[in-house]
């Protein structure tokens, strides 16, 4: 609206007032004023209104991909369960799995990168997570989690949440831990009048009690440690071994703490002889030789409770001993966001819900589908009350000792070289101050 003003002269008679009827007419005066007026005048200007997005209106679907191989192919259902609970309060976002196993997964995953076609969200396991956060595929999730208000980082247990983060850099979530014990057979303990192992126990102890459960003759042998990549970098700790200086310059692998505990894993077979050889084992694994009622103690998985579920004997679990102190395994899967994914937020949701969310670690923890990576020990109730085996809480007093394994950019041709050198010193061409020797070689040209 305007307003403009406009000037004109008003005219005043001046009468005189007759006093009667009779009284002669007054002689008019003529006054003059100016006076100024507002006048309103409506003005028509043409605006230009852009239309605003309905906020009720729905928002775009968008299609996510998820690429595992932990689902397949015992947990597929749980995931579904999962992805439905996620849908539901995310009615505009599809999850769409893809599957490789394993020993597929990461070739799979590397062909997809450099073809464009990378999942938007996909899982990594710690060990192969600083190969492809070295090489910038992976999406920073430190904006999504600093602008998400409903999201707080001590919802994870800290170490697993610490393990996915690069040079200040948040670069996946954790989704789950597992760890390795040692498994016992309650009859061959009881049959050599020994008590059970506990969990303060150092390999001294365990070889100790192994050597009066061992009957070579029978095929029952004391214990079972491998000697490979993964015991080896435990016991290695667990002697205070390094395998690396403090900025990863240099390979300290060939120290004397670390020669010190390959030779006590050589010992358990060649001089202890409570552990059989590979020739011994004629091709049955460890998992069978023990579920046979074939071996007092093993080292290994926790994802091995299922499979011997069924075992003819009781059995039960401890943590795993130590040497100059105690060190068990971290192992950790998490899942990363595609530094090109055409979705991030979305991601960021599904990839938040996954991992941390109630009802997805009360379904995982109900499927026994590993341990969700998250701080509420209360997640773990319904958990720790399944046997077998009855001690169920030596998985999570593992989680006092826990260590992640030592990994470098070229983590595969690392762990390919220790492998091969320590095959070398199982068949007595190479003693372990040799072999660790060449392995510094190898791993200091996997440096540079």
């Amino acid at each position: 609206m305007n307003v403009k003003w406009y000037r004109f002269s008003l005219v005043s008679a001046a009468l005189a007032l007759v006093a009667g009827a009779c009284a002669p007419a007054a002689t008019p005066v003529v006054v003059e004023n100016t006076v100024e007026v507002p006048v309103t005048q409506i003005v028509e200007v043409p605006v230009e209104v852009t239309a605003q997005p309905d906020p009720t209106a729905a928002p775009e679907p968008v299609t996510l991909t998820y690429f595992t191989f932990s689902a397949a192919p015992d947990h597929l259902d749980h995931l579904d369960a999962m992805i439905t609970a996620f849908e539901a309060t995310h009615p505009n976002v599809t999850i769409e799995v893809e599957t490789a196993p394993f020993n597929e997964y990461f070739t799979k995953l590397q062909t997809l990168i450099a073809g464009g076609t990378a999942p938007d969200i996909f899982e990594l396991n710690y060990e192969n997570f600083v190969s492809y956060a070295s090489k910038g595929v992976l999406l920073d999730l430190s904006s999504q989690s600093a602008g998400d208000a409903s999201f707080a980082a001590d919802v994870y247990y800290p170490r697993a949440y610490d393990a996915f983060s690069l040079n200040g850099m948040q670069l996946g979530l954790p989704a789950t831990f597992s760890t390795v014990v040692m498994f016992y057979n309650k009859a061959l303990f009881d049959q050599a009048g020994l008590d059970y192992p506990t969990s303060d126990w150092t390999w001294a102890d365990a070889v100790a009690a192994g050597q009066q459960i061992n009957d070579p003759a029978a095929g029952v042998y004391g214990l079972y440690s491998p000697t490979q990549f993964w015991e080896f970098y435990k016991k290695a700790a667990q002697n205070d071994c390094e395998f690396f200086n403090a900025d990863k310059t240099e390979a300290t692998i060939n120290s004397p703490q670390c020669v010190e505990a390959l030779q006590t894993m050589v010992n358990f077979v060649q001089t202890d002889k409570v552990m059989p050889s590979d020739a011994d084992m004629g091709g049955v694994s460890d998992g069978d030789l023990f579920k046979s009622g074939k071996l007092g103690m093993i080292v290994t998985g926790i994802w091995m409770f299922s499979a011997f579920e069924d075992a003819g004997f009781e059995w039960d679990i401890v943590v795993e001993p130590g040497l100059k102190n105690q060190a068990t395994h971290f192992f950790a899967n998490g899942v990363s966001v595609f530094a090109a994914t055409q979705h991030p937020q979305e991601a960021w949701e599904w990839a938040k819900f996954f991992t941390s969310s109630p009802e997805a670690a009360t379904i995982r923890v109900e499927a026994g589908w590993e341990l969700p990576a998250v701080s509420d020990t209360a997640v773990f109730d319904s958990y720790l009350q399944q046997t077998p085996p009855a001690n169920r809480q030596a998985v999570l007093d593992s989680l006092n000792f826990a260590i992640v394994p030592p990994v470098i950019e070229r983590q595969s041709e690392m762990q390919d070289a220790v492998n091969k050198l320590l095959d070398q010193v199982k068949l007595g061409q190479l003693t372990p101050q040799e072999a660790l020797d060449q392995a510094k070689l190898e791993i200091e040209a996997l440096l540079k």
